[in-house]
């Protein structure tokens, strides 16, 4: 492997498939735990509640926790690891087809939309802020941006010439464009449910 193709390997990417993929799976596997104990002990409060607004248990025991029918961890666990994979690939030199790179976020948009609807089925519906559900949140954001910038800036999802230079700079906005979308959140969250007053 030649050093000019090292240095076409996506890294930054790489490096964030695998990163918020980790930690996404942490998340989804903390919660399959708490879920398999709230199964087991009804009754016994779960590690992550931590008062009536900051908690997991009210989460997985709602509809909303079920969505498809199974508890939403199982989606995490299997949809993170897929995220950890393709980063690997990514870091070993891997190309993949334009099908591919089009599945892929199909996937994560999928991922940024059930994101969307579970955050405002939490915070407006069930009042409550889920730790591990929130780590979930923080996380698919940024690989749903760079994932989609990336596909953009790169022509697999169609754009003129123009549009390709701009998406191509804009890859370097993700952190920043992540950080807003999370005081916006904490902002609904604070505005509805004054979460602050009781930390």
């Amino acid at each position: 492997m030649t050093d000019l193709a090292a240095q076409k390997r996506p890294l930054a990417l790489a490096i964030t498939l695998v990163a918020g993929g980790v930690i996404g799976f942490i998340a989804a596997f903390a919660l399959t735990l708490d879920k398999f104990q709230a199964l087991e002990h009804p009754s016994q409060a779960l590690s992550c509640d931590f008062s009536f607004i900051v908690q997991c248990g009210k989460n997985l025991s709602s509809a909303q926790g079920s969505a498809f029918g199974f508890p939403n961890p199982v989606i995490g666990l299997a949809g993170f690891f897929a995220v950890i994979v393709v980063g690997m690939a990514l870091f070993a030199g891997a190309r993949f087809d334009r099908w591919f790179w089009i599945v892929f976020n199909l996937g994560l948009t999928f991922a940024i939309g059930f994101v969307i609807w579970l955050i405002s089925q939490s915070i407006f519906v069930l009042g409550t802020l889920c730790p591990w559900c929130m780590v979930v949140w923080v996380v698919t954001i940024p690989l749903f941006l760079s994932v989609t910038l990336r596909n953009l800036s790169t022509g697999v999802l169609p754009s003129s010439e123009r549009a390709r230079r701009f998406f191509t700079a804009a890859q370097s906005w993700v952190p920043l464009a992540s950080l807003i979308c999370y005081l916006i959140v904490a902002l609904i969250a604070q505005v509805h449910l004054n979460f602050l007053a009781i930390l």
